[in-house]
């Protein structure tokens, strides 16, 4: 079943979810608004977004260092320093540093991606439709398609975590927040790698990471 922006809209003006778990749970339900709902509230996310306006503006800053040759820097916050000192918030943190070392994204949220870079994208995606020979009628919902992963790719809250694929680091982050109770944030974080920019030899970082772990 197609899912319309008008019931997406509706979803998150009913539950304040984001767009995307909105799409995402209307799918799962076939569109019908009351199952919605109350996946929305078993899955924490109507909870967690709820929180969301909520200032977080105590945490931690982890670092996450691998081999000395790759390393990441992240601020996540929670509303309290109480929270700071909780195991599963502090696992999840050390775990979003790893991730990030690994996965290399470039923002924590699309809200992030400045406009020209998405201009940029929707063209050279618009550009690859026409040249496969798609409608021109349905190309800006391929491209609207196409940019999601596009933003998967470069995006932390977006991206499969690591450790586990079938959930997105954001996803995560909603189980968080309903799990503990507070508004969570991944502010910021800087990812480090030795010699960037210099050419060499490429590697699967994610493997690497990953192979390091289970040793």
């Amino acid at each position: 079943m197609a899912i319309t922006a008008e019931q997406v809209k509706e979803l998150r003006e009913m539950t304040g979810a984001g767009v995307m778990d909105c799409k995402k749970i209307l799918v799962e339900t076939d569109g019908d608004m009351e199952k919605a709902v109350e996946l929305l509230k078993k899955k924490g996310i109507a909870k967690a977004a709820k929180k969301a306006d909520r200032i977080a503006s105590e945490g931690l800053v982890e670092a996450y260092i691998h081999g000395g040759k790759y390393g990441a820097l992240v601020e996540v916050n929670s509303e309290t320093d109480f929270v700071s000192k909780n195991e599963d918030f502090k696992k999840f943190v050390k775990d979003v540093a790893m991730h990030i070392v690994a996965a290399n994204p470039k923002y924590v949220r699309r809200e992030e991606v400045p406009a020209s870079v998405v201009e940029e994208e929707k063209e050279i995606l618009k550009a690859q439709a026409l040249e496969e020979g798609k409608p021109e009628a349905i190309v800006e919902k391929i491209v609207e398609g196409r940019l999601n992963k596009f933003y998967e790719e470069i995006c932390l809250l977006d991206q499969p975590f690591v450790k586990d694929p079938d959930k997105t680091v954001g996803e995560l982050l909603v189980e968080l927040i309903a799990k503990i109770g507070e508004n969570i944030v991944i502010r910021r974080f800087v990812r480090f790698e030795r010699g960037e920019g210099i050419e060499k030899k490429e590697e699967n970082f994610a493997e690497e990471v990953m192979k390091q772990m289970n040793n």
